[in-house]
């Protein structure tokens, strides 16, 4: 059935059905124990009472996070995998906090928070946030996630959170501020508004890959994670923009942003949009087969996970109930509700030229002779 708007609200202003999304790789894979994965996350929230009500519980199960880790990770190991997607849930609930905050403290909340939620996953026991089942819920993943973890990949998943603390900080300021960001300025952050690293992270955790920091941490390497983020992002901010189009003023959105470089309507601004996110994927495969061609086992696994977290991303978004019948329009979550996607084998863009936008351009420097 299509996205669920109800018969008495506003229809979405950029449409439906959607564009198809370009994605020139396998798509529609799922981890055959979604369903264990799913049952297991969902006692977990139950037994520390994450959610205060039964509405509550109901939006928040509506994020459907075992679906999402059981695509972007399709072929992983069940205990990372279910402990991960304990970790979406409980983000999810984060972010939505996040999201309910207003007036001129919220930076500094969100700051605030994330400091010591940064803090209390490199010093369990610190004490730094209030009692409650949401730290209840946070200690038992900080403690499981530590047990569970080397040391180089806690590093990695710490500095990945501080990363995305950062990308939340740095967006609330700028929401704060009461103007649309030009399009340079939203592209710089919106990778790690995403938690691009925080959840590639545990992409690896869950398939058993180490890559060496060395190679992790190279130019070209670093320059697919970004890619892979940008691409997320934006269909993040596709699925997501009816949830959100109640804002006032309008959500920092790559599809308000556009239809404010445009001078445009929401739904004009679309094919922007993709026509952004195609040539960031084109970027993505020449990149991709780029590293593939000298890579040992680890990175080409590596490889393979990042190319499963977007198009498991995108597919997740299609029948994910936070999105598909959005809660400003929805007392509870419609079931059935899906955006019916279709994919597509070629790009809206076919340009292979760097996007213009100055933060993003050095992705395309990172292309050798024989891949331009």
């Amino acid at each position: 059935m299509p996205p669920a708007y109800g018969d008495n609200t506003r229809p979405s202003r950029i449409g439906w059905p959607l564009p198809p999304f370009y994605w020139p790789y396998a798509r529609d894979l799922i981890h055959p124990k979604a369903a264990e994965l799913e049952e297991r996350s969902i006692a977990w929230i139950d037994a520390f009472g994450l959610y205060p009500d039964a509405t509550e519980r109901a939006w928040g199960l509506a994020t459907r996070s075992a679906d999402m880790v059981s695509r972007i990770v399709p072929f992983g190991e069940v205990e990372p995998m279910l402990l991960f997607s304990q970790w979406c849930y409980w983000a999810f609930a984060a972010d939505d906090w996040q999201d309910s905050g207003t007036g001129p403290a919220r930076t500094a909340a969100v700051a605030d928070h994330g400091a010591r939620l940064i803090r209390t996953l490199e010093v369990p026991g610190a004490g730094l946030l209030p009692p409650g089942p949401y730290t209840a819920a946070l200690d038992d993943l900080v403690a499981r996630t530590r047990e569970m973890l080397t040391r180089e990949q806690l590093h990695r998943l710490t500095e990945g959170l501080r990363d995305w603390i950062l990308g939340a900080a740095a967006r609330t300021a700028a929401e704060e501020q009461g103007v649309m960001p030009g399009l340079n300025d939203f592209a710089a952050t919106r990778v790690s508004v995403g938690a691009t690293r925080f959840l590639l992270t545990w992409c690896d955790v869950a398939n058993g890959i180490h890559v060496p920091g060395e190679v992790l941490y190279s130019a070209p390497v670093q320059a697919l994670t970004d890619a892979a983020g940008f691409i997320v992002a934006c269909d993040n901010d596709v699925f997501s923009y009816d949830k959100d189009d109640h804002q006032k003023p309008l959500e920092q959105n790559l599809v308000n942003v556009l239809a404010l470089h445009h001078g445009c309507t929401a739904a004009e601004a679309l094919p922007a949009v993709y026509a952004l996110r195609d040539r960031s994927v084109t970027l993505f495969a020449r990149l991709r087969e780029q590293l593939a061609r000298g890579a040992d086992d680890q990175l080409a696994r590596h490889l393979d996970s990042v190319e499963h977290w977007v198009s498991g991303d995108t597919a997740y978004h299609d029948g994910a109930l936070r999105y598909a019948s959005p809660r400003n329009r929805n007392a509870l979550p419609v079931e059935g509700a899906s955006f019916d996607i279709a994919w597509s084998d070629a790009p809206s863009d076919p340009s292979l030229e760097p996007l213009p936008i100055p933060a993003l351009a050095w992705w395309w420097q990172q292309l050798d002779a024989s891949s331009r």
